[in-house]
């Protein structure tokens, strides 16, 4: 089977958004696991697949710059974890009015399982200088860009480049990854073959793929990334930069507008967020109605999607179903999404529907 081939008969099971470069939502299936199989899990990109000269760069602000290999990141101390990613733009399909951008629907948000080595370890050994102040992360893809922007013309050919501060990307209890195997595999091409950065509890713009270049920086850095789009443009207050997930619940079982049996059923679903564990999960089945406790299991880690689920006694007729998620930091899923001009962080109540017969 050629390179090609595997590319096609991995992009075949996903929902496609765009077919260059691709993009595609994860199936209805993929949300249904602990872990999301390689072949169900979102892709996002901003350009085609580029080539990639396996090495990484490690310079900047730094007293000891180096080339890293693939090889020599297998050989620095690993670390494993399962991380949930979502797309930022996840839900951009349910603002009113509808926000520029890719027109994701509900599903651009997957788990696994990644291995490599720690970002932090890796800085360590660069020993970044005393002024530095964040981490300039660069991927090997590149492009046109057609949407305009303050830092370059458009339509210009841009390389994909955000940055992180130093502080967290030098923190070990961060558990940032330089990771070159998902799911037990090496990486495939749409993950970001070689190497590419996971970035827990971040929305999955910080997560680098297809990583090149890491400069330590003494300034902070301005881009067509990481200040240009990726940025909560409110209508009412102040520009924010997107970073962590925010709390977010899905009815993963039954699946929406699908018809079951009267009788006692079991609504299952996902719940996440980049600020604390998930403590509550509430369902209501109509729009006026109390929002009833359901059963939400601990963790298996800190940085993945939980279950939960509630019995339900189902009724003949149609229902309508929410379920809205409360995170250990307080956060609580609101009831309209909240707009903002590029149509990211949209974590709104979700309504579903079923037929009851």
């Amino acid at each position: 089977m050629t390179v090609t081939d595997a590319i096609a008969r991995n992009r075949a099971a996903l929902t496609m958004i765009k077919e260059d470069p691709f993009n595609a939502e994860a199936p209805h299936d993929g949300l249904r696991t602990d872990t999301t199989p390689t072949q169900l899990h979102y892709v996002r990109s901003n350009f085609a697949l580029p080539h990639h000269d396996g090495t990484l760069q490690v310079a900047g602000a730094v007293a000891t710059p180096h080339t890293l290999t693939l090889g020599d990141l297998r050989a620095l101390p690993a670390a494993e974890h399962v991380v949930t990613l979502e797309c930022a733009g996840n839900g951009r399909l349910d603002m009113r009015p509808l926000p520029t951008g890719e027109p994701w629907g509900g599903y651009a948000v997957s788990t696994a399982r990644w291995k490599g080595a720690r970002l932090a370890d890796v800085l360590a050994r660069a020993d970044p200088a005393g002024d530095g102040v964040e981490v300039r992360c660069q991927g090997a893809d590149h492009g046109k860009y057609h949407l305009s922007s303050l830092f370059e013309k458009d339509d210009a050919d841009i390389t994909f480049v955000r940055s992180l501060a130093l502080a967290h990307a030098s923190d070990p209890a961060a558990e940032i990854l330089i990771a070159y195997e998902m799911n037990g595999e090496p990486l495939e091409a749409d993950h970001g073959a070689p190497f590419r950065l996971i970035v827990p509890h971040w929305y999955a713009v910080a997560s680098v793929k297809w990583l090149s270049r890491l400069d330590v920086i003494t300034k902070p850095f301005a881009g067509e990334f990481q200040t240009g789009h990726y940025v909560y443009q409110w209508p009412d207050k102040p520009v924010e930069p997107v970073t962590l997930m925010r709390v977010r619940a899905r009815i993963t079982d039954p699946a929406d507008a699908c018809c079951i049996p009267a009788g006692r059923y079991t609504i299952r679903g996902k719940a996440w967020s980049g600020s604390g564990a998930i403590t509550q999960v509430g369902l209501s089945f109509t729009g006026a109605s109390e929002w009833n406790p359901a059963v939400v299991e601990p963790p298996n880690g800190p940085f993945q999607w939980q279950d939960w689920s509630y019995e339900w006694d189902a009724t003949p007729g149609r229902h309508s179903l929410r379920a809205r998620a409360t995170d250990a930091s307080g956060n609580i899923q609101p009831e309209v999404p909240p707009w903002n001009r590029l149509g990211y962080g949209n974590n709104a109540v979700e309504v579903a529907y079923v037929e009851v017969r």
